[in-house]
């Protein structure tokens, strides 16, 4: 099949150093190309799945198919008819059309949702705002400006324009608005495009998106189906598309760095060049299937096949390494505050929060359940959850506070260990020191799965000059809740534990959902079969499986299901 093709503006991608061709089974290409011929010792298994167009090997294995004069092609005279259609087909692939602007992209094969119909929302948000922003998108979105905007024509591509807004029916004045003409396929879905740049005052609003409705061959959008269209002409990757979504949903600094690098294709171009190696090792694997009896093919292909999926092995093994580092960064770190009663505990949570999320009372035991809020934490998203204090001998209902802190304590990322600076020699300090702080080993992350930060609170109750009142304490923050003494250094404390906790965007494409590490460890597990099998063509199929699962995580497979899951986290216009 050959690759479809696209044509916009934008700066081309780097062009695919190999043409993918999908082929079906032998048997099944004679019957496409009109010819048949006696079968081989192969001919019951799938053949190649992919050609190699640019490797020397690739181009010389098929030039040899070509020429019938060469050896391989007096070996196969007997189907030379399949080969010489082959290697057309190739060929035609290979030359493609002749267009300077020709995009390497290829459409996902997924319809977006009634296609063909041309679709209108307002994409910049409910309420009133100074510009609202009105797009369609579909073949009648030409004929939608020209109705709303007559009697003049369509503005020049791409170019702002001042224009009337009327009513279509009755011709009455709606607003005076830019309007932008984006003739697909150069526009973000790849259909044509135009938008209405009004004033945003709900009157404005409703009465031209009531003018739109009003026009033949137009409906609204659904949630995210403009997004979903750019992807079905494939304008957009489906790593792209959660990094757009991610974008629009992102609150922190280090959620907006990591979204942006995942929409500019990043962790998409990194699947893409794995799944290069995979077809390169593939074609070695089968063309050393068909073609190992002549001496038609280069020393050690097996080999280089070998050391290219051990090399990607070790590349899934490091990502898959991580943590749960993007996870985190895109939902949220689980930051849980937990010490003894009478610690400190919620007043450190409102301050973090900046936000009464707690009471505060002297009286020890004033938190009974697990308070949580959504935080933003130097730059980094967290869930901070102030707990019940930990002690023993309490009424039933505080007991089952107790209870519900320590299982958040074993659910925690990060625990914030709150101490009273002035009284650390009473037995619930003592207590909660040798049962969370030492066994968690404060002071040492790298020596234990689970991180905590010891802060000791009330450090304005402290005697004058006496700056550490246990020097023999692990690792530990001096704080006052009450005058922000100490908070800078907490701050700084958290920014470097969550950094680690959650990665840094910068150091490379980090996996933010639990799809991406379903289908590299599927890709990982399918390269360990390929390793053990002990036939090659057992070993190719692994190499194929290996494969579908990389183009499942950039959108070249699935199903309908897990796209509507995906699109459903857009807005309406988005």
């Amino acid at each position: 099949m050959l690759l479809e093709e696209h044509y916009f503006t934008a700066p081309k991608r780097a062009s695919p150093r190999l043409l993918s061709l999908s082929l079906a089974s032998r048997s099944e290409d004679l019957q496409w190309m009109g010819s048949t011929s006696s079968k081989g010792p192969n001919d019951n298994r799938e053949l190649l799945s992919t050609l190699p167009v640019t490797p020397r090997s690739g181009r010389d294995l098929l030039q040899g198919l070509a020429d019938p004069r060469g050896r391989v092609g007096r070996r196969i005279a007997d189907c030379e008819p399949m080969w010489q259609g082959l290697w057309t087909l190739v060929s035609r692939a290979a030359r493609g059309p002749h267009s300077p602007r020709l995009c390497t992209r290829q459409a996902s094969g997924y319809p977006a949702p009634g296609s063909g119909a041309t679709i209108f929302a307002l994409s910049s948000g409910q309420g009133r705002c100074g510009i609202a922003v009105i797009r369609t998108s579909g073949p009648a979105s030409g004929h939608a400006l020209r109705s709303l905007t007559a009697p003049r024509d369509l503005p020049p591509a791409r170019k702002a324009c001042l224009r009337l807004l009327s009513d279509p029916r009755s011709g009455e004045p709606l607003d005076r608005a830019l309007v932008l003409w984006f003739p697909g396929p150069q526009s973000f879905t790849g259909e044509d495009c135009a938008e209405f740049h009004v004033h945003g005052g709900p009157a404005v609003v409703s009465g031209v998106l009531q003018a739109l409705g009003s026009v033949p061959g137009l409906r609204p959008a659904e949630a995210g189906e403009f997004t979903r269209r750019a992807f079905a002409h494939g304008k957009l990757s489906l790593t792209e598309v959660e990094g757009l979504a991610d974008l629009i949903h992102s609150e922190t600094e280090a959620q907006r760095r990591q979204a942006l690098r995942q929409l500019d294709g990043e962790l998409g171009d990194l699947c893409r060049g794995w799944a290069e190696t995979l077809t390169k090792a593939l074609a070695h694997v089968e063309a050393y299937i068909d073609f190992s009896e002549d001496d038609n093919l280069e020393e050690g292909v097996l080999d280089q096949a070998d050391s290219e999926v051990r090399r990607l092995e070790v590349a899934l093994g490091v990502h898959l390494r991580d943590a749960r580092r993007g996870q985190r960064l895109r939902s949220g770190a689980h930051v849980v505050v937990a010490g003894p009663p009478n610690a400190g505990k919620s007043s450190l949570v409102n301050l973090l929060s900046r936000k009464p999320v707690s009471i505060v009372s002297p009286e020890p035991g004033t938190t009974r359940d697990v308070l949580e809020t959504p935080v933003d934490l130097a730059g980094f998203p967290a869930l901070l959850s102030d707990t019940a204090g930990l002690r023993e001998g309490v009424g039933p209902v505080e007991q089952e506070g107790v209870r519900r802190a320590q299982k958040r304590l074993e659910q925690a990322d990060l625990i914030l260990a709150v101490l009273d600076a002035s009284d650390l020699a009473s037995p619930a300090s003592c207590n909660f020191l040798d049962t969370v702080v030492i066994p968690a080993g404060a002071g040492n992350p790298s020596g234990s799965h689970q991180r905590l930060l010891l802060v000791l609170n009330k450090s304005d109750l402290l005697p004058a000059g006496r700056s550490d009142p246990h020097p023999d304490l692990p690792s530990h923050l001096l704080l006052s809740c009450l005058t922000g003494e100490g908070l800078d250094g907490l701050l700084e404390a958290l920014k470097k534990e969550l950094a680690a906790l959650c990665g840094d965007p910068s150091t490379g494409p980090l996996l933010t959902r639990s799809r991406h590490q379903h289908h590299l460890q599927g890709c990982l597990d399918a390269l360990g079969q390929y390793r053990q099998a002990k036939d090659l063509a057992l070993a190719a199929e692994a190499l194929r499986v290996a494969r579908g699962h990389l183009s499942h995580l950039t959108g070249g497979g699935g199903t309908e299901e897990i796209l509507d899951i995906i699109f459903r986290d857009f807005c309406v216009g988005k």
